[in-house]
């Protein structure tokens, strides 16, 4: 079994996000998966159901260097990675970092802005690190991006190509709350709601030591043939013309170790990779119908991969 203080550094992780997003337990259980697992995390949905009060909520829970960066049509790739400026003093050029240098990034509306902007995430998202002018500067550690995005019907839009989507972990719907958890809603929360008054519970160095448990976790050599057949399988798939990449299995593997940790054991079920394969890898495929429509293609390829996963054979 895990460790019991690793265990309770979760559950209070857990507990703090969780205090301003109500209802919503596996949401955000899935949002801590991708932390520890060094994942990002992508929130796509409707406006106005939480997307990012849950990221502002699990940012703001963790003692490392938070920033938000709104993005609009016209924002440029300087705004985010930074830019060399010229010191008049010593006559040479000084590298004044952006708002991606900091722990947790929240990403708001990311497809408003142009892929040209939104390409300039990649190699932070991928190698945690960013080249301006032929130098490259490490981002701090530990390094995450939440992204938010409404459906893609929407005016002022722009869809983010596959590549992008690839090196996002996890997808999430925050979705609608119950009518209970709606009630509690109404009752207790003002019209607008925000994290402002979340406090740090854990800090960076806690991240990491979970991440490093994360990585400790166990994993039969059944199971990874289990996570290599259902990324076959939607290779294979007639009803998907893009199924998913090996770094999608890559991501199963690391998403179920986090989520064992969270469970509170140092091994991998079956049932991990389960519950989590509709959320790493539906984004990462494309369907071979609904192609015009971005809601309506991520819905059909959350039900693909969980038709998938009823043919697949689960190991004993």
């Amino acid at each position: 079994m895990a460790g019991g203080k690793e265990q309770e550094t979760i559950n209070k992780l857990i507990a703090s996000v969780e205090g301003v997003i109500r209802g919503k337990s596996e949401v955000v259980r899935l949002a801590v998966v991708a932390l520890i697992g060094r994942g990002h995390l992508l929130l796509d949905d409707i406006p106005g159901v939480g997307k990012t009060t849950l990221a502002q909520a699990l940012a703001r829970s963790i003692g490392a260097p938070f920033r938000r960066i709104q993005f609009t049509s016209d924002l440029l790739p300087a705004d985010i990675i930074g830019v060399n400026v010229f010191n008049q003093q010593n006559g040479e050029f000084e590298f004044r970092p952006g708002p991606l240098f900091s722990g947790v990034v929240l990403a708001d509306e990311i497809n408003r802005t142009s892929p040209k902007t939104q390409s300039a995430l990649l190699e932070a998202m991928n190698e945690a690190q960013v080249t301006v002018d032929n130098s490259t500067y490490a981002l701090p550690k530990p390094f995450m991006v939440l992204a938010t995005q409404n459906p893609l019907e929407f005016h002022g839009t722009f869809p983010l190509p596959e590549n992008q989507l690839d090196r996002f972990m996890l997808s999430l719907s925050v979705g609608y709350p119950s009518r209970t958890d709606e009630l509690s809603i109404l009752k207790t929360m003002n019209y607008a709601v925000t994290a402002d008054g979340v406090r740090p519970v854990i800090s960076a160095a806690e991240i990491i030591a979970l991440q490093d448990a994360a990585d400790r976790v166990r994993i039969d050599e059944s199971l990874l043939g289990y996570i290599l057949d259902v990324v076959q399988a939607s290779r294979g798939s007639d009803r998907l013309i893009l199924g998913a990449s090996p770094r999608g299995g890559l991501a199963l593997k690391q998403a179920a170790k986090a989520y064992a940790l969270t469970e509170g054991r140092d091994y991998v079920l079956p049932d991990d990779i389960k519950r989590l394969a509709v959320s790493v890898l539906a984004h990462r495929v494309v369907p071979a119908s609904g192609m015009g429509e971005p809601v309506r293609r991520l819905r059909h390829a959350r039900t693909v991969i969980e038709d998938l996963l009823q043919i697949v054979r689960v190991p004993v």
